[in-house]
């Protein structure tokens, strides 16, 4: 039996509703640890385990394969607390579970103004959206719609409060929407990790990778500063956010410095990903 689309949507929207049920009726704690452990243990299992371990081959070639399989273990209960963490962002920001490292980083964030943060897909990377509370700036950030809507909707909605500028899909006029923004005083924000076929290859471990230039290039045009954030998991459900400034050439010619603003991003990609190897998402498709 096939079942029509509106059908399949209504089912899955049932299906995340039941899941956001059940984590939200364990404390916060219980909900990250129980959804880690059973990522842990499914996972690994599955047709990404391959794509996941080819990957940490790549980014570190002197690992042994028992030692990359431990990496790839932690990744997915990393990404299953993620999950499960998803439904307790308000309990994470309520119960200040997290902190910022080093204060003078923040305090640089707030004397100079309006910038552009990009986050990486780390520990977990909805805190990052945090900054824009502890400096009372109004961040705007892009997400990815999922395909079916009722559940992004429901996904948006979870999130949505740590964006005071707005949590804004990816769509063919968000760039347009984004460079009103920052020159307008706002904060733009982004994941900046993912794979981008219309991106520029950059170096990432020591191999190219395809990123997108836009941030770098809505820096490159506006003259706000870029920076790159992480928010480092820590035992009990708590999180560290260290941001590092991204600096980007001024030259003549505009296209050439966004493509090396970009590269210096991922370069500080890297550095925090080495810090943590087992928090990032190994799982997707990123290098050419």
């Amino acid at each position: 039996m096939i079942l029509s689309e509106s059908v399949r949507d209504r089912l899955e929207y049932l299906g995340f509703r039941a899941l956001k049920s059940a984590a939200t009726a364990l404390p916060l704690e219980a909900a990250s640890w129980g959804s880690g452990l059973a990522w842990r243990l499914i996972a690994p299992r599955l047709q990404r385990q391959e794509r996941v371990l080819r990957n940490l081959k790549l980014a570190f070639p002197e690992l042994s394969d028992r030692e990359r399989k431990r990496i790839a273990a932690a990744m997915w209960e990393n990404l299953g607390r993620t999950f499960g963490e998803s439904f307790h962002l308000r309990d994470i920001v309520a119960e200040k579970r997290i902190r910022f490292e080093p204060k003078e980083r923040l305090d640089e964030m707030i004397r100079g103004g309006p910038c552009v943060v990009c986050g990486l897909h780390l520990g977990n990377w909805e805190v990052v959206g945090y900054t824009g509370k502890l400096m009372g700036a109004p961040f705007t950030a892009v997400y990815q719609r999922l395909s079916n809507p009722l559940v992004d909707e429901e996904s948006r909605k979870l999130r949505a409060f740590l964006y005071d500028g707005g949590l804004v899909p990816k769509t063919p006029v968000t760039a347009r929407t984004l460079m009103k923004a920052a020159k307008s005083g706002g904060y733009p924000a982004f994941l900046a990790d993912l794979r981008d076929d219309n991106g520029a290859a950059v170096p990432f471990f020591g191999k190219p990778a395809l990123s997108t230039v836009f941030p770098a290039l809505l820096a490159r045009k506006t003259g706000l500063p870029l920076y790159a954030g992480a928010a480092f998991r820590e035992p009990r459900v708590r999180f560290v956010i260290r941001v590092e400034r991204v600096e980007i050439p001024r030259t003549d010619d505009q296209a050439a410095d966004a493509v090396a603003g970009t590269a210096a991003l991922h370069a500080q990609f890297e550095a925090f990903i080495r810090r943590a190897p087992e928090q990032w998402m190994w799982a997707h498709r990123k290098w050419v």
